[in-house]
């Protein structure tokens, strides 16, 4: 079976997701997986898909209206969930390079970012993310993730995740 990858990008309007959703399963495309956001008045998908041929995919998304899609097909993956699930938070002033230096650090801690979200609200910068650590690793982590945010003068907590909201 046919495992895809598809993105989508383009000026945010009503209807592009049931737009995208309608073409896929008018192919017979089942969606395993999707994430999609507005960012700064521009709309950003992407899913994983089976079930078609990236050929066909590709033909029903075109005519679309506005958007910019991409598909590909990829090897599909082995989703068991290698780790603890934790959740690292930031806020603070919006200065360069808070993303690479806290990603940096969950990175040299073992962590996998299963989930990652940025925003910027007048001056407060927000980042959250979902990430895989190794276990017993958080301890090492967070003094690190202590570090980064001293440098930063930005707020850093690093948390376990409740199953119930993941």
């Amino acid at each position: 079976m046919h495992e895809l990858a598809i993105t989508v990008i383009g000026p945010d309007r009503t209807g592009i997701v049931a737009d995208v959703a309608e073409a896929l399963a008018g192919l017979g495309a089942n969606l395993t997986d999707s994430t999609m956001t507005r960012l700064r008045g521009h709309f950003a998908m992407t899913l994983i898909c089976t079930g078609t041929s990236a050929e066909a995919a590709a033909m029903a998304l075109e005519p679309l209206d506005g958007v910019t899609t991409t598909v590909r097909e990829v090897s599909q993956a082995d989703v068991a969930a290698d780790g603890e699930p934790w959740v690292v938070s930031v806020h603070g002033a919006d200065r360069l390079g808070i993303v690479a230096a806290v990603t940096r650090e969950v990175a040299a801690g073992g962590g996998n970012i299963t989930d990652l979200s940025t925003r910027l609200a007048g001056t407060l910068y927000v980042l959250i993310a979902e990430v895989d650590l190794p276990s017993g690793a958080e301890d090492e982590l967070a003094e690190h993730l202590a570090v980064a945010a001293s440098e930063l003068g930005v707020d850093v907590t690093l948390r376990r995740a409740e199953s119930e909201i993941l």
